[in-house]
C-alpha cells in the first residue's frame, strides 16, 4: 500500500511516498521514509505525529490504510492564546 509522510516548516516542505506492507503502523512509515535525514530537529524523535490533521498517541500502534498521509508536526513557539491576547495589546 503508498502512504504519504509530511513535514514542514515555514522555509521549506516536504512529502516523501512510501511503499508499505498492509497493517503497517506510522512509526514504520516514518521509518521508512528517512524524513530524518532531511530534517535534524526530527532526529531526537520527541516530536507529535498525526495522520490528515490529527494527531495521534500511539504512532507505534496505529495501523495505517491505503492513501493516508502521516504529519510529523513542529512545537509550538508560542501559545496561540498568549499570541492573540499580544496580538490584542498592540492593536
Amino acid at each position: 500500500m503508498k502512504v504519504e509522510v509530511a513535514y514542514a516548516r515555514p522555509d521549506r516542505q516536504i512529502v516523501i511516498a512510501v511503499e508499505l506492507a498492509e497493517g503497517s503502523t506510522a512509526s514504520e512509515a516514518i521509518r521508512r521514509s528517512a524524513i530524518t535525514e532531511h530534517f535534524g530537529e526530527l532526529a531526537s524523535g520527541e516530536h507529535a505525529v498525526g495522520i490528515f490533521g490529527k494527531v495521534i498517541n500511539d504512532p507505534e500502534h496505529r495501523v495505517l490504510k491505503a492513501g493516508e498521509r502521516v504529519e510529523l508536526y513542529r512545537p509550538l513557539l508560542i501559545d496561540p492564546k498568549s499570541q492573540r491576547l499580544a496580538r490584542a495589546r498592540k492593536a
